[in-house]
């Protein structure tokens, strides 16, 4: 046999939907603060570093190629990977970091 009180189950809902939209809110901030928001600064780092790329740079690609920049063009660069003057045309997206900057390697 069940009893039902009356007045219960209405007054302590209306609390727990507040603590949940609350909880709600505290993931997403939290997931953008620790997530979303240091991928973006490092993308733009990233594309900075690439379009501030400059001839004499030595650098590392997403391959692990190293090599020295002779030539820049729109998108693509030329790199000398060996003494022997062995010569590669790749993508700046391919670029992973710059190791030497030219104004660095001039001193």
């Amino acid at each position: 046999m069940y009893y039902f009180l009356e007045g219960t189950g209405t007054a302590g809902n209306n609390g727990s939907g507040i603590m949940t939209i609350v909880m709600l809110v505290a993931m997403v901030a939290i997931f953008y603060f620790f997530m979303y928001r240091p991928q973006k600064k490092q993308e733009k780092e990233t594309n900075n570093m690439r379009n501030n790329l400059q001839v004499g740079d030595e650098i590392t690609t997403i391959g692990g190629i190293i090599g020295k920049i002779i030539s820049i063009k729109d998108e693509t660069c030329v790199i000398e990977t060996t003494g022997a003057g062995t010569k590669i045309r790749i993508l700046k997206s391919a670029v992973r970091n710059v190791d030497v900057h030219a104004e660095d390697a001039d001193k």
